[in-house]
């Protein structure tokens, strides 16, 4: 309907306006909480154990956050729609994605590798950055770029055009549980693999869709969306994630360049110069995904939620 295609526009004009709340306001702050909780109740050993652990407090989390959502929507409340916009603006973040990329662009510009370093490292990715070249810190900047416009965009649209508010906050809940828990260390395998595998199957489809929308942006930034297709088809299988490889091999073949972590994958879309030119590039790009992101589910909110 007109409404909910109007709470999306207006959650993305508060985010673009505005950005991020402060953190003790915002509610992935809270979903952190929930999770740290029951952290503290984790069972110590017993593989299966360790798995029921995790996929219960994943479970009950989603419920949690967004069975109150479900309640109001079915409460048929007067201007629900207009009262729900900051509520949807927490489950995504385009200002703060593309602020962190211009930080690091600005720390390079200048000269400054060490604080592009700590810029990538505190904004960006979970790796360690000290020591890096400059290559491999515009190729982290890039690869993340790309790779977050799924979570920090198309995937909360994507679930709140076809469920509304409670579908964005299940979805941000089950994201959140991926990033801290969802990692391959000896007390999160098993406790965190249900986390991680959600995460996956949620953003299979919003992966896509998002390499897809790179390619467009590519053709109408004046990159190479020809190169952008043949990388995303030829290279998207060769990171661990079966899903953060089409978004970040689309980029890559748009630019022209080899997006590298050194030990995990090597992305070749071209030979060009990896710099500070680089970002500002990419930037460009993901600007235009960004608004192909907005518009399209625009569309797809008002027809998908005649039926809700």
């Amino acid at each position: 309907m007109v409404e909910a295609a109007l709470t999306l526009l207006g959650a993305v004009a508060l985010d673009i306006v505005f950005g991020e709340p402060r953190g003790p306001f915002h509610p992935v702050v809270w979903m952190g909480r929930w999770l740290d909780g029951w952290w503290r109740w984790r069972p110590r050993e017993g593989r299966v154990r360790q798995f029921l652990f995790g996929a219960t407090a994943v479970l009950l989390g989603a419920a949690l956050f967004s069975l109150p959502w479900w309640l109001l929507l079915r409460a048929h409340l007067p201007l629900f729609w207009l009262w729900s916009i900051p509520f949807l603006k927490v489950t995504f973040a385009v200002r703060a994605l593309l602020q962190a990329g211009e930080e690091v662009l600005e720390a390079l510009e200048r000269g400054d590798l060490p604080e592009a370093r700590r810029r990538v490292r505190w904004h960006l990715v979970g790796r360690e950055t000290e020591g890096l070249p400059e290559p491999l810190v515009v190729s982290a900047t890039v690869e993340s770029l790309a790779e977050n416009i799924t979570d920090g965009l198309t995937g909360p649209l994507f679930y709140f055009a076809l469920l509304g508010l409670p579908g964005a906050w299940a979805y941000r809940f089950c994201n959140t549980a991926d990033s801290m828990w969802g990692h391959r260390q000896p007390e999160k395998e098993y406790i965190g693999k249900f986390a991680a595998r959600a995460d996956d199957v949620l953003n299979w489809l919003p992966a896509r869709l998002t390499a897809l929308f790179i390619v467009i942006g590519a053709a109408l930034t004046g990159e190479d969306p020809r190169g952008a297709w043949r990388a995303m088809g030829s290279q998207h299988r060769r990171t661990a994630s079966p899903n953060a490889g089409w978004t970040m091999s689309a980029m890559a073949g748009a630019l022209g360049v080899t997006l590298e972590k050194r030990g995990h994958y090597r992305l070749e879309g071209g030979n060009g110069a990896l710099d500070a030119q680089t970002i500002r590039r990419a930037l460009r790009v993901v600007r235009w995904t960004m608004a192909l992101v907005v518009g399209a589910f625009v569309l797809l909110t008002g027809v998908s939620h005649r039926w809700l």
